[in-house]
């Protein structure tokens, strides 16, 4: 009997000590401890593999919308493990594969109003060259407005007996900005269909259209066949030749030119007077506001945005009349080209200035 009471006891006791220790069925200390023992491989384990799955779940969700929602895609797929099960993950992806597209619709919507160029940025101030100067004019083939200056200025007339220049004086009324007008044709493509005004804008950008005006090959500007790029056509070219010119306005020539450049107030600057200050490094006093459209080349590309302005006069060269123009460059390196004999091929692409009839 004193035998079993003891074995009674013992079992007791043991059952009690078993309790403190967890039992079998708890959790053992070991299990517990590493979670709270910094560095212990099993806490490690247990974390990467949570963060991870999560990372996972999450990263998929971010993809399956726009990435420039990306970090509020990531706070929703994060908030919870719970929103990371097949289900709620998939309502989260088809939430922010539609949600981010409309606000991204919005916000390529607005940023797509493209602004037209005021092309008042490019001109001389009122205290260089005097108030109201410049004037407005419609062209009523397509409704675009260009800004256009009187320029008072001189021309050459002959040598005197004494071996000095006679000049007349004289003025022109031009443009004070690149014509843009026509259909906008790819670079690489020639400006071939004569029953139509054709251009380029560099880069095939209408927007450079807009700020530095089209790029035309020599028999375009003339509005003569597209033949005449390759073969001479100077029982064609008139006085005063309109081209493409709005009615009551013609090309801009040489002559022009050297009124523009020997224009008053110009005496110190030069052709540097010429340009404008605006991206073109010049000092305008003329406030003919000329600007570095650049050009197209032979082969379909375009070059020297913003470096040189290039544009072509209304006269075959006698180098080779069937394929060179007589044609002018200013560049923003102070290198000139605006000699009356200079020449180079037709089917470049270049400005077009307009002189108003007077």
């Amino acid at each position: 009997m004193k035998n079993f009471k003891n074995s009674i006891i013992a079992s007791i006791i043991l059952s009690v000590a078993l309790a403190a220790c967890g039992g079998d069925s708890g959790t053992s200390p070991s299990d517990v401890i590493p979670d709270s023992v910094p560095g212990s491989p099993s806490s490690s384990s247990v974390k990467k593999s949570s963060s991870s799955s999560v990372t996972r779940s999450s990263s998929s969700v971010i993809q399956s919308g726009d990435s420039r929602e990306g970090s509020s895609n990531s706070k929703q797929s994060s908030s919870s493990s719970s929103k990371v099960s097949s289900s709620s993950s998939a309502k989260i992806a088809s939430s922010s594969s539609v949600a981010p597209a409309s606000s991204s619709s919005k916000k390529e919507s607005s940023s797509s109003e493209y602004v037209p160029f005021d092309h008042s940025k490019t001109h001389a101030a009122d205290w260089e060259i005097g108030e109201n100067r410049y004037k407005t004019f419609v062209d009523p083939r397509n409704g675009r407005s260009y800004y256009y200056i009187t320029i008072p200025g001189r021309v050459f007339k002959e040598m005197g007996a004494n071996g000095k220049a006679i000049w007349t004086e004289d003025t022109v009324t031009v443009m004070a900005e690149n014509l843009n007008i026509g259909k906008m044709v790819l670079g690489e493509n020639e400006q071939n269909d004569d029953s139509e005004i054709e251009r380029y804008c560099y880069n095939n950008d209408t927007t450079k259209c807009d700020e530095f005006g089209g790029l035309y090959q020599w028999a375009e500007m003339m509005q003569l066949p597209s033949r005449c790029n390759t073969e001479s056509c100077a029982e064609l070219i008139q006085e005063n030749h309109r081209g493409i010119c709005p009615e009551g306005w013609r090309l801009f020539t040489y002559n022009d030119y050297r009124i523009v450049r020997f224009s008053e107030g110009n005496e110190e600057h030069g052709v540097d007077g010429l340009r404008s200050g605006y991206r073109f490094s010049g000092y305008n006093t003329t406030g003919f506001s000329l600007v570095g459209a650049g050009k197209r080349e032979k082969n379909g590309k375009f070059s020297r945005l913003e470096e040189v302005a290039y544009w072509f006069y209304p006269l075959e060269d006698d180098y080779d009349r069937s394929i060179y123009a007589h044609f002018a460059y200013i560049a923003m390196s102070g290198a000139y080209g605006v000699g009356a004999d200079n020449g180079d091929e037709k089917t470049y692409g270049l400005s077009v200035r307009c002189v108003k009839l007077e």
